[in-house]
């Protein structure tokens, strides 16, 4: 191992990924020091303290971070911070995880997935397909693993990650041999100065180091990546997933009367969207991009449908929990965001009771404003203020009930509820006012339906 300040590596947070690049750093012969300023979960501490990594909680002391070569900072540590600040102003090399796990992935091959929403679906079913075909794939990234730490601990000649806007924000090399954009809409803008134009660039850099050996898949029914794509650069080659026109001679996926079709290297993949696992428009647009980016890998297209029909959803995104006296619950908790819910409505078949509410984030519900309109019966708001929602629907929806736990937002929805109704929780906020996160949101959801 080099010592001195020659190969010092200071990791800012001490969670999923900040742990994974202080193994794969004490791996690769770096000196090592993590900084966290809250408090390290425990199993956490115990991966540090068995790795031999010196480590801080509860603050950050300064002359040890600015010691640092190179610092890898959490997904979550935004700009505005003060370390970071201290950081920027000494001019020392910031990378985010996955680039720093990119220096060492070796010959390995990389499909990487980001959109403001479906990436964790179309990761895990990107996963599923080349598993299902016996490749040696992990998946990291938003889900699972994170990227340095599989490839610390076992690494793989696959790895289909999900990644997020601010994993992008500190690449310098780090580039997919297979990059897919599924859409963009307006989400942390308070991470991007409120600017929407720096979160669009922010989710571009996904293809800004690819080369046109590579292969970059994009909604091409997405105005803001249309939009980006007229006056930007691409060097990758690029290919298109649509819901709006057939697209029968170039590779790339669409949909034509009930059917998906996924097209490469001359054969078509043609199956009925009924036969899918998943549901919903936009899980055929998950589909389209999963299914390309699985030909693109070399799997064979009887693989890809014999995967497709098989694949088991998310936790937490449109998952059924159950059917009480003829009113089926659907758990959608997963849905921080306004187009989340837009998704998730459209999906919807029977007439809904929706759940709604938590820390608005500055939502704009016009956009689903018609849905509602035409799909809602009842909203349940579950948050501590429930005001927006409130205004916003009062002249939409004539039922509106503030309730603020998961028991009395089940409660009151099945109070609304008749035989052949169903209950969409699908909040449209984050969950921190009332919840640890949108997985104990979800669980507390499913635990008030079962006790009915």
């Amino acid at each position: 191992m080099q010592n001195g300040t020659n190969k010092r590596l200071v990791v800012l947070g001490a969670a999923e990924s900040g742990v994974g690049a202080a193994l794969l750093g004490i791996q690769q012969g770096w000196e090592v020091f993590v900084s966290d300023g809250g408090v390290i979960k425990a199993d956490f501490k115990t991966t540090l303290q068995e790795a031999g990594i010196t480590f801080e909680e509860g603050s950050h002391t300064l002359d040890k971070v600015l010691s640092a070569t190179c610092v890898v900072k959490s997904p979550g540590i935004g700009e505005q911070v003060e370390i970071m600040k201290q950081i920027r102003a000494a001019g020392i090399k910031v990378c985010s995880e996955i680039e720093f796990g990119y220096q060492y992935k070796g010959d390995s091959k990389i499909i990487a997935i980001t959109g403001s929403n479906g990436k964790s679906t179309t990761t895990k079913l990107t996963y599923h397909v080349l598993h299902s075909a016996g490749y040696d794939v992990a998946m990291v990234g938003n889900i699972g693993y994170s990227f340095a730490r599989q490839i610390a601990e076992k690494p793989c000649e696959w790895y289909v990650m999900e990644i997020s806007s601010f994993q992008l924000d500190d690449i310098h090399t780090f580039r997919p041999d297979v990059a897919v954009l599924l859409n963009i809409t307006p989400d942390h803008l308070d991470r991007y100065n409120y600017v929407f134009d720096n979160y669009i660039a922010s989710k571009f850099r996904i293809t800004e180091n690819q080369l046109p050996t590579d292969t970059f898949i994009v909604n091409q029914d997405d105005p803001v990546i249309k939009q980006y794509l007229a006056t930007h650069t691409i060097h990758a080659k690029l290919i298109y997933f649509t819901m709006s026109e057939t697209n029968p001679t170039n590779d790339g996926g669409y949909t034509e009367n009930e059917r998906i079709h996924i097209q490469y290297d001359n054969e078509d993949l043609d199956m009925s969207i009924h036969d899918l696992a998943i549901k919903g428009k936009h899980n055929q647009y998950n589909s389209m991009a999963a299914g390309i980016s699985a030909r693109i890998a070399g799997i064979r297209k009887e693989k890809i449908r014999e995967s497709f029909t098989s694949f088991e959803g998310l936790e937490h995104r449109l998952e059924y929990v159950a059917t009480v006296r003829g009113v089926e619950f659907i758990n959608d908790s997963k849905a921080t965001n306004v187009n989340s819910v837009w998704f998730a409505l459209e999906s919807m078949k029977k007439p809904t009771i929706l759940i709604l509410g938590g820390q608005d984030k500055g939502n704009d519900y016009s956009e689903i404003a018609e849905l509602v309109r035409e799909k809602v019966k009842a909203i349940i708001c579950m948050g501590i203020d429930n005001t927006p929602i409130v205004n916003f629907f009062k002249g939409i929806v004539a039922d509106i009930t503030e309730t603020q736990t998961a028991k009395d937002a089940v409660l009151a929805a099945y109070a609304h509820a008749e035989t052949g109704d169903a209950v969409l929780l699908s909040p449209a906020c984050a969950s921190f006012d009332l919840f640890k996160n949108y997985e104990d949101r979800g669980r507390q959801f499913k635990e008030a339906v079962r006790e009915l």
